[in-house]
């Protein structure tokens, strides 16, 4: 087995897995996506390790689980002693860079790149003034106005992932001119909310896409069903969700194109058959299945991601892979594929020798955790602890205080019937509850992030007061952001 010379891992923020061809979407236009499915191996149940964005992407990061490092929200800090699997690329004498999105919060916005350029768009610091997404205000988080405003128009994220693969493009000239092996991230924002994409996108996916397959469940009790309606998702007019709806497959299309430059560069540099190509998600998108939009659960449409991985002198071409793998595995495997070492303590385990046939052994088993305290707007004041297990084709997930859901994806891949309270389906139930219990507790997490927010609360008051220089900020324009129709 030759092993890649180079990597180029595209990393994109809130794609759902069901939304591409290669998965069986017959309305998405995805054909670079799809491309480099048919050149390599596309991962069928893939998984992040937090559906929301700072901890999956820490997670990531590090091949350790959020409360492994207390990396939990979206203002939580990774310690800065925790070394990533770019230090070890690094400590394995490849310079790893990053075009674009990060989101890592505090003062390290490097994590182990040795270069950066673009940056991210909001500030280092909780705190700090926030970014300015002008008519877009509050569309691109979990509020109701992103299911008001949305359909055509214009969104800054995509004007920056223009700026990023502008970038990506050079970069790419000038690492493949060098001798030395290259590492390159390349960043995206898409196709995070707002839902709002180009006018051409609308148009035709308002012309071809359905109405949501999933209706909410009878069974969506407690904080899931709180959530749906506490955000206004349960009251959003058939007509915005058409054309929210038709804006994410936009947005989809939209960083497809985007991808493709860089493949097609690439092969135009003649280093294909060297580089070892990795696109992943850091989470999904309900899109209106269930009545739910955003992310922030363990149903598959949220906690599930798309990831798919093409070298042409070691991978196998055109194959899918459906065992159950995770973020902080995939990290992991980039490491062992360009010949680094482990990262020390970590809970990822590579993949690699599975996918070249090296070894066949693997434990179907991956977590996912969603823990947030009422301090952020969009929680509604309503802290939760939860957290997911699936294992071969089971999936069981639990919410502090609420009785667990059990769902077996092998004959409902929809999770429609829980099958908690069946009594055929007692010892899966209770193996499963006893695995996700075994390391993790919600009362002892919820504590220890009271104790953290207390922390971050003197963090977020002198950021307020100094307002601290953010480092690799990409300036956005907030007349950047538009709405074409209403």
């Amino acid at each position: 087995m030759t092993r890649p010379k180079n990597l180029m891992f595209i990393f994109s923020d809130q794609h759902a897995a069901h939304v591409l061809g290669a998965a069986g979407d017959p309305h998405a236009v995805t054909p670079a996506l799809d491309r480099l499915a048919a050149r390599g191996v596309r991962m069928t149940n893939a998984y992040c390790p937090s559906p929301i964005c700072v901890p999956s992407r820490m997670s990531m990061l590090t091949a350790c689980h959020p409360s492994a490092q207390e990396c939990w929200t979206n203002d939580d800090v990774l310690a800065g002693d925790r070394p990533t699997w770019l230090h070890a690329l690094g400590a394995a004498g490849i310079r790893p860079g990053l075009v674009g999105r990060m989101h890592s919060v505090g003062p390290d916005q490097l994590r182990g790149y040795a270069w950066r350029e673009v940056g991210d768009h909001s500030p280092n610091y909780p705190g700090s003034v926030w970014h300015d997404m002008g008519v877009l205000h509050g569309a691109n988080d979990p509020n109701p106005e992103g299911l008001v405003a949305c359909g055509a128009g214009q969104s800054a994220y995509e004007v920056k992932d223009r700026n990023v693969t502008d970038a990506a493009l050079a970069a790419l000239d000038r690492l493949s001119e060098a001798e030395e092996p290259f590492a390159l991230t390349v960043g995206y924002m898409l196709p995070h909310a707002p839902y709002v994409a180009a006018a051409k996108w609308v148009d035709h996916f308002l012309n071809v896409l359905p109405p949501p397959a999933i209706p909410p469940g009878a069974e969506d009790g407690g904080w899931v069903a709180w959530w749906r309606h506490n955000r206004g998702a349960d009251a959003v007019p058939d007509t915005k969700t058409r054309q929210a709806r038709a804006a994410y497959w936009g947005l989809v299309a939209a960083l497809d194109e985007m991808i493709g430059a860089l493949l097609d560069r690439l092969d135009t540099l003649g280093v294909t058959e060297d580089t070892l190509v990795v696109y992943a998600s850091d989470h999904g998108d309900h899109v209106g299945e269930r009545g739910l939009w955003w992310k922030h659960t363990f149903y598959d449409e949220s906690a599930k991601v798309p990831m798919i991985l093409s070298h042409p002198r070691s991978l196998p071409r055109g194959e899918t892979c459906d065992a159950v793998v995770s973020l902080i595995d995939l990290s992991q495997t980039m490491i062992d594929a360009l010949g680094g070492s482990q990262l020390p303590q970590a809970q990822g385990r590579s993949f690699w020798p599975m996918l070249t046939g090296a070894a066949q052994d693997w434990d179907d088993t991956v977590f996912c955790e969603y823990c947030t305290d009422a301090v952020p707007a969009w929680t509604g004041g309503r802290a939760t602890q939860g957290r997911m297990v699936r294992r071969g084709t089971w999936k069981l997930f639990l919410y502090n205080g609420e009785p667990p859901k059990l769902f077996d994806l092998a004959t409902d891949p929809q999770e429609c019937r829980d099958r908690a309270d069946d009594p055929e389906c007692a010892e899966i139930r209770n193996a499963l509850l006893e695995l996700l219990l075994a390391d993790w507790d919600p009362e002892e997490i919820r504590q220890r992030m009271e104790k953290r927010r207390a922390r971050k609360d003197v963090l977020a008051a002198w950021a307020a007061r100094m307002q601290p220089r953010s480092e690799y900020i990409w300036p956005m324009d907030p007349e950047m952001n538009r709405l074409d129709r209403t």
